[in-house]
């Protein structure tokens, strides 16, 4: 079986930390690199209920996509992030997080929201790091569907592929066929998305004057939520690791999923 830090590595070469953003922790963030690993839990967060699965089901490693701190001074049961980390050395597993290096990483978050989508890939929407061998990386995925087909139908799509509770939307009356996503925070690239001449725009925690935005710019809009947008690159990390370790224990969380609910 291989090392906390035999799994770190294979990760870093999937989706190297290069690419993260300046604000941004990644990496092996809590736990031994010499320790060995029967099986991995893998999450979108490492909330205190994914730790309680982690140890109901032995796992060493819990891998996860959002940082499970930004930056610590301390490290207490006084602070909930000092509390996860206590809690994760008092049983002895660890945590690598890859977080915007992944969204950019080819195959990674961004890919992986297109595919479910059902479109092909045409490039990023801007530079915004380089990979080790020199090409260039960005997060937000320009994309085109094979056809056009109708709002309606694409956000039946999006809504089934995503498995969200729902999705709030701006309907600029266009069909959709060329599009851009970025799962997570991607409102601030919409000027963007408008530049390329995009018809539809898939991203989440959109505000109220992006939704402005893209109805004066004539341009579908679609918040289908940050977990959802980002959890489609939970099973391409389980196929990352399997792939490598065929008889690694590799599990996706049950316990954690979209937080935000809809009253309707």
């Amino acid at each position: 079986m291989p090392s906390v830090g035999e799994i770190r590595d294979l990760l870093e070469q999937k989706a190297p930390s290069c690419l993260k953003l300046d604000f941004d922790n990644v990496g092996l963030l809590v736990g031994d690199a010499q320790a060995p690993v029967e099986r991995v839990l893998l999450a979108l967060d490492i909330t205190g209920a994914v730790i309680d699965e982690a140890v109901s089901l032995d796992a060493q490693l819990i891998v996860s996509h959002h940082p499970l701190f930004f930056s610590l001074k301390s490290v207490t049961s006084e602070t909930p992030a000092g509390e996860k980390v206590l809690a994760l050395a008092r049983h002895g597993i660890a945590a690598i997080c890859m977080h915007t290096n992944l969204d950019s990483a080819p195959g990674g978050v961004n890919d992986a929201l297109l595919a479910a989508l059902g479109a092909e890939n045409a490039g990023f929407l801007r530079q915004t790091g380089t990979l080790p061998d020199g090409t260039p990386a960005g997060i937000t995925r320009l994309g085109r569907l094979p056809e056009a087909v109708p709002l309606a139908d694409f956000l039946q799509t999006v809504r089934t592929k995503t498995a969200g509770h729902g999705l709030r939307y701006h309907d600029a009356g266009r069909t959709v066929q060329q599009l851009a996503v970025c799962g997570g925070s991607g409102g601030g690239d919409l000027e963007d998305v408008i530049r390329f001449g995009c018809d539809t725009f898939v991203t989440a925690d959109v505000k109220y004057d992006v939704f402005l935005r893209a109805k004066e710019a004539g341009v579908n809009l679609i918040d289908a939520d940050h977990f959802c947008t980002e959890n489609v690159v939970i099973p391409v990390l389980w196929r990352w690791l399997r792939s490598a370790w065929p008889k690694l224990g590799v599990i996706l969380s049950s316990v954690h999923g979209q937080t935000a609910q809809f009253y309707v």
